[in-house]
């Protein structure tokens, strides 16, 4: 009897993780606007100051681009794309419909033990406040959203919220100086919503909370204009 032909193993390319990477510590440093919309950025350069070949560096510009947070005009620069008002609004959308049913199905998901997890975010959310850690602020923000997700069983949902928000992120780090206390309260409301098990609660509370983009983005493309695309912003749903 034959014996069945086993599949050979492989192993990952180095040369794909080290393009992970740079387009991880790009894509940080996009979102994080300390790379500055309008900026330009040299392959070369870059290459030089992370320690890697050009390749790598290629191939993150080239899925950038395709995010819409590059703009590359071969043969003459690469550019970080302006703040685009549309593309934000765009993935305002796509968020807000995902976690509004995320949250409904978390109001009936949620144990005490997912509860105790909230809350110390939410105690660490308001150390950081108080700290005017902004960066942290952020990064415990966007984990209180995750683990909604991942507790309410819809960790996937997130993963579709991470593809997609980007071009949103870029504004909330614009909007954390003046309205993190703001968006902590929205998140005390979301809980003690999923608390109470009461899905259109916490549906409305959550809708709030991502819609407050809307009333913020005119203030802050005004008090930071060079950063923005000269377009309008769009109707939010």
């Amino acid at each position: 009897m034959t014996k069945p032909t086993l599949a050979p193993r492989f192993e990952p390319p180095l040369r794909a993780s080290i393009a992970d990477g740079v387009f991880a510590e790009l894509q940080r440093q996009l979102l994080s606007l300390d790379l500055e919309p309008g900026s330009k950025l040299s392959e070369a350069e870059i290459a030089r100051a992370l320690g890697v070949s050009r390749q790598p560096v290629r191939d993150a510009f080239y899925r950038l681009a395709k995010l819409g947070f590059l703009q590359i005009l071969p043969q003459r620069a690469t550019t970080v794309t302006l703040i685009s008002t549309g593309a934000v609004m765009r993935a305002r959308a796509i968020r807000t419909a995902l976690e509004a049913e995320t949250v409904r199905v978390a109001a009936s998901a949620l144990t005490p033990a997912d509860f105790d997890v909230l809350d110390a975010l939410l105690a660490d959310q308001d150390a950081a406040i108080a700290a005017a850690d902004r960066p942290r602020f952020h990064r415990l923000d966007d984990l209180f959203h995750r683990e909604i997700c991942e507790r309410a069983g819809l960790g996937y949902f997130w993963d579709l919220i991470a593809e997609n928000k980007g071009h949103m992120d870029r504004v909330r780090m614009l909007s954390l100086a003046f309205a993190s206390r703001h968006a902590w309260d929205d998140h005390v409301r979301i809980v003690a919503a999923l608390k109470a098990h009461d899905p259109e609660a916490a549906c409305t509370a959550l809708r709030a909370h991502l819609s407050r983009i809307l009333g913020q983005i005119e203030r802050i493309r005004a008090d930071n204009l060079a950063w923005f695309a000269d377009e309008p912003a769009p109707p939010g749903p």
